[in-house]
């Protein structure tokens, strides 16, 4: 399926932008810009059932990685320099990058793993049969967002596909990825809503450097933009591709 893509920016560098659950790129707005400034050229993805996307019969997160490759195919000429996804678009940009190798790689409190027993059921379960928060409930749950970020996810949810959610309903593919396939950073929440200690540490001992932004919730860009971009800056300056200035 091919995918509304949001370029901007003409850098000499390639930036791909995978969103979470209902969710679509314009939650990247202040993240784009920034990788512009950094000499990036941005590609920032709906995924399917999201934003300005098409929606499909069947989602699940090989068939989002499969959109998101044959998609950005005629945008590449070449690997791109930085693939990077939040919660569910993390675990997508896991699989887009296994296939594009790209120079580095950013998951941003990916689904790399599902809560079990009773708070995986309850969790289905409010994704499921939840109606779409108000702006009040959303200011209320999101206490550190910008007044423009809430706007942007309330346009989000009313451009979302609920039936995406049956897209988890087999949580055995949300797992890390097999292999490393580029230098590989994993930015959590303070409190990350899916990755436990024990998942952080496989992921160390996969080779992954693990960051944890203070004080924010698992949209870390949202609740604390500065440190979230102080922490990918810093850590694609340190790795050992030419991947910022």
């Amino acid at each position: 399926m091919r995918l509304a893509v949001h370029e901007t920016g003409s850098g000499p560098k390639t930036a791909i932008l995978i969103h979470g659950i209902m969710s679509d790129s314009r939650a990247w707005h202040r993240v784009g810009h920034e990788l512009e400034a950094h000499d990036f050229r941005v590609l920032a993805v709906d995924l399917a059932g999201h934003g300005r996307s098409p929606r499909a019969r069947r989602y699940s997160p090989a068939a989002w990685a499969d959109d998101v490759v044959e998609t950005l195919g005629p945008f590449l000429g070449g690997p791109p320099d930085v693939v990077m996804g939040h919660s569910l678009g993390g675990l997508v940009a896991s699989m887009v990058a296994d296939r594009l190798a790209p120079r580095a790689a950013i998951y941003i409190d990916p689904a790399f793993a599902f809560p079990s027993g009773v708070r995986g059921w309850a969790f289905r379960a409010f994704f499921a049969i939840a109606p779409r928060p108000r702006r009040s409930a959303l200011v209320r749950m999101n206490p550190k967002w910008k007044p423009v970020d809430v706007e942007i996810e309330l346009a989000t949810l009313r451009d979302w596909d609920k039936r995406t959610i049956l897209g988890f309903t087999d949580t055995a593919a949300l797992v890390p990825p097999a292999r490393l396939v580029a230098p590989s950073l994993v930015v959590l929440a303070e409190k990350s809503l899916l990755i436990t200690e024990r998942v952080a540490t496989q992921l160390r001992r996969q080779g992954m450097t693990v960051a944890t932004v203070a004080g924010t919730g698992h949209t870390v860009f949202r609740d604390d933009h500065s440190g979230f971009m102080e922490t990918i800056v810093r850590w694609l300056r340190a790795v050992p591709v030419p991947a910022i200035a």
